[in-house]
């Protein structure tokens, strides 16, 4: 039996017992006791006692009977388990704000979802009484509303409103809240694509509403991987664009790019690939920062917008 598994069984055996236990009564529930040598067995029980003790567990020694003729052990309840931790709104409103201040790891948001987990005051839905927000983000009501959901585990449906394209009503199971340059971001399911998305909550048009159950994330999901920053800006790319590079500036244009895919080569050394995109003015202004060394091909949406850009400038 491995020392580990050993200290979890004597813990377990000691919490549950309704008196102290002798070291008999012990050996003869714990196998690792059970060897010939009853002095070996012994030591091996004091050795694992004193490493209990030494990292806060208090095992205690007391009598076994009212005669008080032998001595018997037991971890008092009362002192193993830490009491039930509550906050004041304004301790809530602190820890929220730590948790959702932008960060490399996301250990701090996690830890303090694990604390909200199961509280009885839904302490995340404060973010709306407060009226304001961690960040510069203009998310209005739906910050608070969307962490509420996330919180119960509840399934929403509001109007959303894409960098490019028609309002729309969306149905989403939120998996995750991120905040990231500025914004919050839901992270969810989206119903009606059968696909993991993620929304601003700036362009929310819509009171958010509740629709029932939520499935829950995916085994080994990662909120961070659905807002992907590319030359398209933040969050998944919507579309593939076919662009050219000069080979003046293709050799870093393509290396630097995530998810770019070479087509072939053109006269002149001019490289056509495939990249992430969408349509939006981040990934346009991408392409025109690369000035005459950039041509766009596809999708025609993005390539007239990039030729009106150079329209207005000349």
């Amino acid at each position: 039996m491995h020392p580990l598994e050993r200290l979890i069984n004597l813990v377990a055996l000691l919490l549950e017992a309704p008196r102290p236990l002798t070291f008999e009564e012990i050996r003869r529930v714990i196998p690792a006791y059970q060897q010939g040598d009853v002095a070996s067995a012994k030591r091996m029980f004091e050795r694992d006692k004193d490493s209990l003790r030494e990292v806060g567990i208090p095992v205690e020694v007391g009598p076994t009977d009212v005669w008080e003729v032998e001595q018997g052990y037991r971890i008092p309840k009362d002192q193993y388990y830490l009491p039930d931790v509550a906050f004041t709104e304004d301790e809530v409103w602190a820890l929220f704000v730590a948790a959702t201040t932008p960060g490399e790891e996301g250990e701090a948001e996690e830890a303090v979802r694990k604390l909200f987990t199961g509280s009885d005051t839904n302490v995340l839905a404060l973010t709306t009484r407060r009226g304001a927000t961690p960040g510069a983000d203009a998310s209005g009501p739906h910050l608070g509303a969307v962490a509420d959901a996330l919180a119960k585990r509840r399934a929403i449906r509001f109007n959303y409103r894409p960098a490019q394209g028609q309002r729309r009503a969306r149905e989403v199971d939120p998996y995750s809240l991120v905040f990231r340059s500025g914004s919050w971001y839901l992270v969810g399911l989206d119903r009606g694509r059968g696909d993991i998305r993620s929304f601003r909550l700036s362009r929310v048009r819509s009171v958010v509403r509740e629709i029932g159950p939520a499935s829950p994330p995916p085994e080994g999901f990662e909120a961070s991987r659905h807002l992907e920053v590319g030359p398209w800006g933040l969050g998944p790319p919507e579309v593939r664009a076919r662009v050219a590079f000069s080979p003046k500036v293709a050799w870093w244009a393509i290396g630097s790019t995530p998810g770019v895919n070479v087509r072939g080569s053109h006269w002149g050394g001019w490289v056509e690939v495939d990249v992430p995109a969408s349509r939006t003015e981040s990934f346009v202004s991408w392409v025109l920062s690369f000035g005459p060394d950039a041509r766009v091909y596809s999708p025609r949406s993005i390539r007239d917008e990039v030729v009106s850009r150079l329209e207005a400038l000349a």
